[in-house]
Order: C-alpha cells, then sequence, then structure tokens
C-alpha cells in the first residue's frame, strides 16, 4: 500500500470519528436540554407537549424561549403590609365562594394578576407573557391560575371538560362552568397566590422538603375550602 493511500485511510479514519463525535454531542445535549426542561418545567413541561401536539421539539423550543425571555428575570420584594391587604383580599373572596361563585374566581383571577405584576412579573394587561414568565419562576403552580382565568371567563368547560381533558364534576353551571369546577380552580389557584405573597424564591430555585422518612412532602395547606363550601376555623 502505497503512502498516499495510508494518508487517504488516516483522513478518512478521522473524518469519521469527528463526525460521529459530533452527532453524539448533539444528541447528548440535547438529551441534556430535555432533562434540564422537564427538572424546571416539571408538568408544564407534559403541558407543553400535549399543547404542541406531542411534538417534543417544537415544546422544548417554546419552553426555551420562555426561558431566554423571562429566565433573569428578578422579583421584586413584597413588604408586610401588602402582603397582610393581599391575604385579608383573597380570604374574602375565599369566603365568597359560597353565595358567588362567580364572583370569587373573578377576584381571585384579578387578585393574582394584580400581585404578580407588583412582583414584577408583566402586568395583568399581558396575560399572555405574564402567564409564561409564572410558569419560567412556578412552573408547579402556574396552571391553577389558567384555570381561574378561564373560569372568570366562562371558559374552563367544554361539554363538560376542561381543556385538559378532566371531566366537569359540577351539576350547577353558570355561564358555562361548573361550580365544582369553579372550586377546583380555586382551590388549585391559592397554591400560586401562596408562592407569590410569601417571602421565599420561586419554584425554580426551590428545592423539594424531606419528610423524615426521606419522602418527598407532598402535603398540601388547608385552603378553607371544602367539597360544601368555605372552612370557618
Amino acid at each position: 500500500m502505497s503512502t498516499l493511500m495510508i494518508i487517504l485511510l488516516i483522513v478518512a479514519v478521522v473524518i469519521i470519528a469527528a463526525a460521529a463525535f459530533v452527532v453524539l454531542n448533539r444528541r447528548q445535549q440535547g438529551a441534556g436540554g430535555r432533562r434540564g426542561l422537564q427538572r424546571r418545567f416539571g408538568p408544564e413541561y407534559d403541558r407543553a407537549v400535549a399543547r404542541h401536539d406531542g411534538d417534543t421539539k417544537a415544546a422544548e423550543r417554546d419552553l426555551g424561549e420562555r426561558v431566554k425571555r423571562h429566565g433573569s428575570l428578578r422579583v421584586r420584594p413584597l413588604d408586610a403590609a401588602a402582603r397582610e391587604q393581599y391575604t385579608a383580599r383573597w380570604t374574602v373572596a375565599q369566603e365568597r365562594f359560597v353565595d358567588s361563585p362567580r364572583e370569587a374566581v373573578t377576584e381571585a383571577d384579578r387578585l393574582i394578576a394584580e400581585l404578580a405584576g407588583a412582583r414584577g412579573f408583566p402586568d395583568a394587561g399581558h396575560y399572555e407573557d405574564q402567564i409564561d414568565a409564572l410558569s419560567v419562576h412556578h412552573a408547579h403552580h402556574v396552571h391553577g391560575y389558567r384555570k381561574v382565568h378561564r373560569a372568570a371567563l366562562g371558559t374552563t368547560g367544554t361539554m363538560g371538560t376542561d381543556p385538559m381533558g378532566t371531566e366537569a364534576t359540577g351539576v350547577e353551571r353558570t355561564g358555562g362552568v361548573g361550580t365544582e369546577e369553579m372550586r377546583a380552580a380555586l382551590l388549585e389557584a391559592r397554591g400560586l397566590f401562596e408562592a407569590l405573597v410569601a417571602e421565599h424564591r420561586s419554584d425554580a430555585d426551590a428545592t423539594p422538603t424531606t419528610s423524615a422518612t426521606g419522602r418527598h412532602d407532598t402535603r398540601k395547606h388547608s385552603t378553607g375550602i371544602t367539597h360544601k363550601g368555605v372552612q370557618h376555623g
């Protein structure tokens, strides 16, 4: 075999090895990026995939764009007086649910939008942008805000199901939205309200708490709303 042939073979092997390395590296980066997005967004990742009809690449582009736009957002502090005022208003809205469910969810929707704006997120006049920003920093709670917003607009249910396909359980319906749908929306929205009104950092910075048994603590705080209405005391 001539020296030229040997050199050509060596060059071909190097090119093939380099191409294989690039392909493998891209796959690893893609997998790492996917895992990172799944960790950051949790259930919001699955909802994004569902909204893109199962197209994970499109969903990941969407989520990646959200991080680029809102990942560096600095959350503004909330002073004690404002925190007390927001908490008192939420309590009033919650208690109103028994007699006026629609008014209660409308006030909850308005209150979360206002509170998010006060914490430095896009204001209530830009709902979709606000939702995207909240999803980056409060991915585990943002869907409750979506639900209460849809309930306030009377669009939570479609033929007895919500947009995620969950069967509506309410018999009474107000403007197309069942009372039980509104109750569930208010309960779930409470999670985002508490996260926004609290002093601690966002979901993106928080670490899961564990119980004495080493398991993740999934206990929920009492919301004051029972299946029958508002729980007092």
